[in-house]
Parts: C-alpha cells; structure tokens; sequence
C-alpha cells in the first residue's frame, strides 16, 4: 500500500515526520468514581470507562454510581463488566450477572460496555463472549485487557474480529502499553479498520505522543498519580487508588494537540 504523504498543519507536533497521518486522537479516561468521572468532562475528556475497585484492575461499579454518572454528568460512559477480580474465566452464575448488569446498562443509556471472558486455558471463550455481545446490542462492545493474557494474541485478536467488537483496550500483553506497542500496532494493521485498537496501561505524559505517531486514534489512561504502579508488574494488580487528576489529563491533551 502507498504511503500517503502527511503534510503538517501549523498545530501539529513536530515530531511527527512524513508518512504518517495526523489523528484527531480521542481521550478516554478510566473513571473509578463520580469524581474522576467529574474531571474527565471538566477537562474536555471525549468519554470514560466507568469503574470501581481499580487496585484489583477495576471491577463493575455499582447501579446507583452508574445512574448517578449517566444523568448528572453527562459525558460519554463505558462501563466495565468484571463482577470480581482475579482470572476472566466465569462460572455460569457470573455470566448470568454480567448479562444482567449489561441490560441494566442498556436501559439507562450507556454508550458501551467494557467486559470480555476467557477460557480456564487463556483463550477468548468466543460462545460465551458472544452472549455478552448479545446482550449489549445497540451499544458499543469494547473486548477489556483480558486481551492481554490471552496464550497467542493473534489467534484472539482473530476471534475478536469475527465476533465484531468495537473496540480493543490493550497494553499489548505488557504491563506498560509504550512496552508492548509493537503488538498494538500489528493489531492496528491487522484491523483492516474494522476493530479499533485502544492502547491503555502506564500511559502519562511522558510516553502519550508516541502513539498518536504510531497512528493510533484513542488513547485510555486514568490519570491518577501512582507510584506503586510503577513498581509493579502485574497487569491488574497495580494498588492503584485515588481521583483522576486534571493537570495530568490537560498535559496529555496538549501534547497531542486536543
């Protein structure tokens, strides 16, 4: 395929070199509250993924922090599906609860679901999913980083495709994205535009340009100052805790030119 040639607006970054197309890239930032959904509309964030419990990877708010984000704030509003920590493999009963949660979603009038179910042997549990799939109908499906400890990511993301999600949330089975953006960007390629490809996990400040060069379109971040994350290795485990914060989602709007 014939690259096209980018010619650079006056407000585009420097960085960015012939070849590559300049995105308006979206923002969304993962909102473990009312308050952190609160600052991602103040600071012009394009939408959240609502969440609560983050310190285990964020598990699916409650009802009434769902319906309170949705009628009094107003922005754009995922909500991850994840009715308890630890592996994605659920029994029935969880599943059960999952669809249910989703249909409650529906009924208030979420723009998405995050969520997604694996195999006791780390595949995408493709009939399983699919139910969830179903039961969002009318919304968007966004496949949660699940993705990321699949055994052969190409072979999921294969699967995904079929099942036709909206959306992929991963960190390119690292637990930093800008660690695992090779994987992210054969993923873009491989989408042929019909999945798109969310890098999410450690993004901040000093690594969000590096994917709207790579040509990325949205980016998920929380914003929310962590140390402990840093340290850690784990991809759901990370004792994150605290607000999104402003000055952080304003840093990395700038810097990619929102």
């Amino acid at each position: 395929m014939t690259k096209s040639l980018y010619i650079k607006p006056h407000h585009c970054h420097p960085e960015l070199v012939e070849g590559q197309q300049l995105t308006n890239m979206k923002i969304e930032i993962c909102a473990n509250g009312f308050e952190s959904a609160k600052i991602a509309q103040e600071t012009g964030a394009n939408r959240i993924e609502l969440c609560e419990n983050l310190s285990v990877g964020g598990l699916t708010p409650s009802r009434e922090l769902i319906t309170n984000v949705v009628k009094e704030i107003g922005i754009e509003t995922q909500v991850l599906i994840r009715p308890r920590a630890g592996d994605f493999y659920y029994t029935e009963a969880e599943i059960e609860t999952m669809i249910q949660d989703i249909s409650f979603c529906k009924s208030i009038g979420c723009a998405g679901v995050v969520s997604g179910i694996l195999t006791s042997e780390m595949h995408i549990d493709v009939a399983n999913t699919q139910r969830l799939i179903t039961a969002a109908q009318g919304m968007e499906f966004t496949f949660h980083r699940a993705f990321d400890v699949c055994d052969n990511p190409l072979q999921a993301f294969k699967q995904l495709k079929d099942l036709n999600i909206t959306r992929l949330l991963s960190s390119g089975q690292e637990p930093k994205a800008i660690d695992g953006i090779e994987l992210l960007k054969q993923l873009k390629n491989l989408s042929e535009d019909k999945i798109e490809i969310m890098p999410g996990g450690g993004v901040h400040p000093t690594n969000a340009l590096a994917f709207k060069k790579a040509g990325f379109k949205m980016l998920h971040f929380s914003a929310i100052k962590k140390e402990a994350a840093a340290q850690s290795d784990d991809l759901f485990t990370a004792e994150i805790s605290g607000v999104s914060n402003a000055a952080t989602i304003l840093e990395i709007k700038k810097i990619l030119g929102l």
